[in-house]
């Protein structure tokens, strides 16, 4: 397939300067059933028949596993193929191998221990179903035994695992940073990456975000195929599996956060009144993260939340605010005073948007701060609203995620979102869309325009 010699090509690519291969370490993050299996054979095969006295060795979850698939499917495809007969099979336990006859080189499995790979120099490591390794000890034993080999490759490749696919997790961190950095810098290391997976904003249900994630559709896996695999798993292990996504640990349920009703709520099709808009800001506790959220009184009374901008840092916000004031007009633009974002409030007044003069006749754009007796009002009335069905929404994953993920805490007699406890996920997006439906309601004589906006300049 197209992907499969894309990967071949670039990661098995000479350097001219050296004479030999120009990527010491290879990682690869592919869906499940893509072709993934056929993409390592075929490098292992190669390295065996290309060059002579090489040592290969692949392992995969366990050494039973690494086994089973070195026979059951590594042998079954050679002998299916025109390779037939060019390599002999040593099936002797603890000494597996399949040698090829002209090169004498082989091609063995190991263990997932700190010893896998310890012994003979290694020519090609193979890390296989990497989700499954806990930490990196398998590296760390494969890397010294290739230190004396100047042709030496490792590879590793997975499919998506869970938040306790240590080593997974940080490879795939790993390799997008390299690529980042890569393209800022023009200084390409000694590293290949390869990666197809569908970002959180991607609809799982949609088929324009499998074609993105899924290099085999339409080659040996079928749209309807993944259509039925939608209809009968859980959609986060469909996230995992298919559009390569981290399955994350759900956190224990709060009584306060109205996670089913939130998916009874879903409209596709909605879309905001822009005439009757407000929009909030929120910063993670980290402030790594910020979201901007907007609220929407439509003619059928009910409102309509929407995630409009999520990004890291926190240095966008506010002229993004302010461009947003600008060309939608807003009913107010809401911050929590006592939170993260609060902090912006000095950059929010750079580009105008400050509290109203006139506590009694705010303008259309004004800050509206939220206070602490408002921020449990403001919880309140989002989940009253979620739950008699009066709040509609498109289903943005980093919006639904976030319900998903929320935790409570105590606000005096009432509670509120709760940064800290809400560790697995930012919740950013719904502080927002929160403060913007409360901010709505309560600017709510701003956007039916009952006086003349002159006279409150004058």
């Amino acid at each position: 397939m197209p992907w499969q010699r894309y990967v071949l090509d670039v990661a098995l690519e000479i350097d001219p300067a050296t004479g030999c291969l120009a990527y010491r370490k290879v990682g690869l993050s592919v869906p499940r059933q893509q072709g993934k299996t056929e993409t390592i054979l075929t490098v292992m095969v190669h390295r065996i028949m290309a060059w002579e006295r090489q040592h290969v060795t692949y392992t995969a979850q366990t050494r039973i596993d690494a086994r089973r698939r070195w026979e059951d499917e590594f042998l079954v495809k050679l002998d299916e193929s025109k390779l037939k007969g060019k390599y002999h099979p040593r099936k002797t336990t603890g000494n597996e191998a399949i040698i090829w006859r002209s090169t004498r080189s082989r091609l063995g499995i190991t263990s997932t221990t700190e010893k896998a790979g310890h012994g003979p120099p290694l020519d090609c490591g193979m890390i296989d179903e990497a989700f499954a390794h806990k930490d990196d000890r398998v590296e760390q034993a494969m890397s010294p035994a290739m230190l004396t080999r100047g042709n030496a490759q490792m590879w590793w490749a997975s499919a998506g695992g869970t938040d306790q696919a240590v080593f997974l997790n940080e490879k795939r961190k790993q390799g997008r940073e390299l690529i980042e950095r890569a393209w800022l810098t023009g200084d390409w290391p000694a590293v290949a990456y390869f990666e197809w997976y569908a970002p959180d904003q991607l609809r799982r249900d949609d088929p324009a975000t499998w074609y993105v994630c899924m290099p085999a559709l339409g080659y040996t896996v079928t749209p309807e195929i993944i259509r039925t695999e939608l209809a009968s798993l859980d959609a986060s292990e469909f996230d995992r599996a298919y559009l390569n996504r981290t399955k994350e640990a759900r956190p224990p349920a709060d009584p306060n956060v109205p996670r089913d009703e939130w998916a009874r709520c879903v409209v596709a099709e909605s879309r905001p009144d822009t005439s009757r808009l407000a929009f909030a800001a929120e910063v993670s506790t980290l402030r790594d993260w910020s979201s901007i959220s907007a609220a929407s009184l439509l003619p059928d009374g009910r409102i309509h939340v929407e995630l409009v901008d999520r990004r890291p840092g926190t240095d966008w916000v506010a002229p993004a605010l302010a461009r947003l004031r600008d060309v939608w007009d807003p009913m107010a633009v809401a911050i929590d005073s006592k939170g993260p974002v609060a902090s912006l409030a000095g950059e929010l007044a750079g580009y105008g948007i400050t509290p109203p003069e006139d506590e009694e006749k705010p303008l259309r754009g004004d800050l509206a701060l939220l206070r602490t007796p408002d921020v449990a009002v403001a919880c309140g009335q989002f989940a009253d609203a979620v739950r008699r069905g009066t709040v509609v929404h498109i289903d943005q994953p980093a919006l639904t995620g976030a319900i998903n993920g929320a935790r409570t805490r105590p606000l005096t007699d009432a509670w509120a979102w709760s940064r800290s406890r809400s560790e697995s996920v930012d919740i950013s997006p719904l502080v927002a869309a929160t403060h913007a439906l409360w901010v709505l309601r309560l600017r709510a004589d701003v956007a039916q325009a009952e006086y003349d906006v002159l006279d409150s300049v004058l």
